[in-house]
């Protein structure tokens, strides 16, 4: 396999990076992710304008880009600056109208490359605990389409959002697997309710309430009852685009714990020079490349079946998780008390490490799945 991007990819990551580190440098980004909106519109204006959105769709769709390999470009980027704009819900809600809207709907994907339309997910609810099955929202049919009411937790940028799309049920018990339909609700329909709060690794989220909300017929999004495999489809590039992320904040982290060791001095040496220390950062090198593996992997799958796709996809998500963990611990531990300050960039990385292995599922629930997709292969 060539490990290499093309020349476009590369120019991609190129502009993106220097954007990035010229216009969003960490202060910028610290005073945006606590600000009461939590992102920037003239930023993610210039993101769009620049292709970030456009490389995250195919040319099918009104994109110029679409692999997996593209998105993992854009998201490592992203990881790197920790940017906290709603690319995850562009994604995840773009693919989702990709595979599985109308001629008119997918109309609603122009806004989404261009910015104009900030999208996102409301799936998980109370209680879910990852298990993509697991929705008590309920839609109901009524004479001019329908009726939706439930309520959906940890809705990503839900207040900057102009739609959301949201899984109810229309048939089944709880967990039913068949019965799961995908609707396209505009936030300021009736009924629709948002409590917005900050997030511990920067920018918002919100509660999402829908009492009595009611849509077109042209709402639903794909066939009634058959919206769980849209939704794991969508997802599934979600969780390559987290991995990415967490890959580009693992090279930050690294780069930073590296140079700290290099210039911090003790016993009028620099404590890099302990072999100890050699050792722990030796580790945590490796396995950050262990990590842009499994990132590879998964992207290098998002074309395949859907078993080996959803395989490599928890797979990647696993070796996150464990090594997110490990490098936000010892790069933490190796700079000492200071690694703990909220001035200090690293301790932000060490938080956004740490909390992406709790979106779409955390390392525990992707190890058993994929030991369950390992039993339909």
């Amino acid at each position: 396999m060539n490990f290499e991007h093309t020349e476009d990819r590369r120019m991609l990551a190129d502009t993106l990076n220097r954007f990035i580190t010229e216009q969003y440098p960490f202060e910028v980004r610290n005073e945006v992710a606590g600000s009461a909106q939590g992102l920037s519109t003239s930023v993610w204006q210039q993101l769009a304008e620049i292709g970030a959105l456009g490389a995250l769709f195919p040319e099918s769709e009104g994109g110029f880009g679409g692999a997996g390999f593209d998105v993992s470009v854009v998201f490592e980027s992203l990881g790197r600056g920790l940017v906290v704009e709603p690319f995850l819900g562009a994604l995840v809600v773009g693919r989702a109208l990709a595979a599985a809207g109308t001629p008119a709907q997918k109309q609603a994907l122009a806004g989404l490359i261009d910015g104009s339309t900030v999208a996102a997910l409301a799936h998980d609810e109370p209680g879910s605990h990852y298990e993509l099955s697991r929705v008590a929202t309920r839609a109901t049919r009524t004479a001019t389409g329908w009726q939706l009411d439930g309520a959906k937790a940890v809705v990503l940028q839900a207040e900057a959002a102009q739609l959301l799309l949201v899984s109810a049920r229309v048939a089944g018990d709880i967990e039913a697997e068949e019965g799961i339909s995908l609707f396209l609700v505009p936030t300021d329909a009736a009924g629709v309710q948002r409590r917005g709060y900050g997030r511990i690794d920067g920018g918002r989220a919100a509660e999402v309430t829908l009492q009595a909300v009611q849509v077109g017929a042209e709402a639903l999004l794909g066939a009634e009852g058959q919206g769980l495999a849209t939704l794991e489809l969508a997802i599934g590039w979600g969780l390559l685009a987290l991995c990415a992320e967490a890959v580009g904040a693992m090279d930050v982290a690294k780069q930073y714990t590296l140079e700290y060791l290099q210039t911090r001095k003790q016993f009028g040496v620099p404590i890099g020079s302990f072999q100890a220390l050699q050792h722990r950062m030796a580790d945590v090198l490796l396995e950050v490349e262990q990590a842009r593996s499994a990132v590879i992997n998964a992207a290098a799958a998002m074309d395949a079946d859907r078993v080996t796709r959803e395989r490599a996809l928890s797979a990647a998500k696993v070796s996150i998780g464990r090594i997110g963990a490990l490098v936000a611990e010892e790069a933490v531990q190796m700079h000492g008390g200071i690694g703990m300050t909220w001035e200090l960039p690293l301790a932000h990385y060490a938080k956004r490490l740490v909390m992406i292995d709790h979106q779409f599922g955390d390392e525990d629930h992707h190890l058993q799945r994929y030991i369950a997709l390992g039993r339909q292969a």
